[in-house]
Parts: structure tokens; sequence; C-alpha cells
């Protein structure tokens, strides 16, 4: 599919951008940093990793490189669905290197300004909201935005470095 960000943005965020690719998960929208999203691919053959946590799908291979792939839904303690012809794996920048995201559907790619995102209000505060870089509106919706270094941090270390 599209290549969306190539190996000169700035994954880390130090280059101010207010766009984020939104996908649902559920009924729920979240949002990531455009400038981490590496590209999305559609239906694409994950390989199981034997004692793996569930919410690690597998391992995908990625143009000679092996990409760990997490399902958002198992991660975020949603309740697991068959994969639809809408489901895609968005590849995120995480550091140095790519990790898969399963989500249900990509929906757009959106501007939210910086008066548009507000913090994980305090009633939120024992919740895990550890992952959550904001709240942003637009319109009457909300989408939860994704902190993606804190999301896949851990499954970022499997992943080999980019370049390599």
């Amino acid at each position: 599919m599209e290549q969306l960000a190539g190996p000169s943005a700035d994954p880390a965020g130090s280059l101010p951008s207010d766009q984020y690719l939104t996908f649902r998960l559920g009924e729920e929208e979240y949002g990531v940093p455009i400038l981490a999203v590496h590209e999305i691919k559609g239906e694409s053959a994950i390989t199981p990793i034997p004692n793996a946590p569930a919410y690690l799908s597998g391992v995908m291979n990625l143009r000679g490189t092996i990409v760990p792939v997490v399902d958002l839904r198992v991660k975020f303690g949603l309740p697991e669905v068959e994969p639809s012809r809408f489901t895609v794996i968005v590849l995120v920048v995480v550091g140095a290197r790519i990790v898969g995201m399963m989500v249900d559907a990509v929906t757009d790619v959106r501007n939210f300004p910086a008066p548009d995102i507000q913090p994980v209000p305090e009633v939120a505060a024992r919740v895990d909201a550890g992952f959550v870089s904001g709240l942003a509106r637009a319109g009457e919706k909300l989408f939860v935005l994704l902190d993606v270094t804190k999301v896949l941090d851990d499954e970022a270390q499997l992943a080999p470095t980019r370049g390599t």
C-alpha cells in the first residue's frame, strides 16, 4: 500500500505536526502522529511466535525485514474479532525500529491543532492512560491520541534496527 512517511521523517515528533493518521478499534477512534507512520499494509502473512504475549499476533516480512505485529484490540483489552476486508497493519517507527499495529480500519488523516488537543482528564487518571498523549476534538467526535513509543516500546525491542 501507500508509503506515508519516508526514512527522513522525524518519528520522534520533534518536528511540529498537527497531522494524525486516525483509525478505528471497535467503536472508538484513535490517532497517531503522521510523522511516526512508515506505511500501511493490507492483508499480510503473519507468522505466529510460540509463547508470545496474546497481543503479539506474530511477525511479518517487510521487504526482507522481520517486523513484529501487535493486535491493538487485544493490547487494549477489547474483544477479539475476525479480521475484515478493512483490517490493516499500520507500520510505525518507534525509535530506529518498525513495528506493525493491527487496526480495524484506517479512517483519515486529520489536522488537530494544539488548542483542539486536551490532556487526559483527572477522572481517568486511575485508568492506565500511559499510552495516551491526549484527546482531540473534531466537532462532536473525540479521538484518543496514542504515544506510539509507549504503546509499542516492548515490541520495538524485538524488531531489527531500520536499515539493517
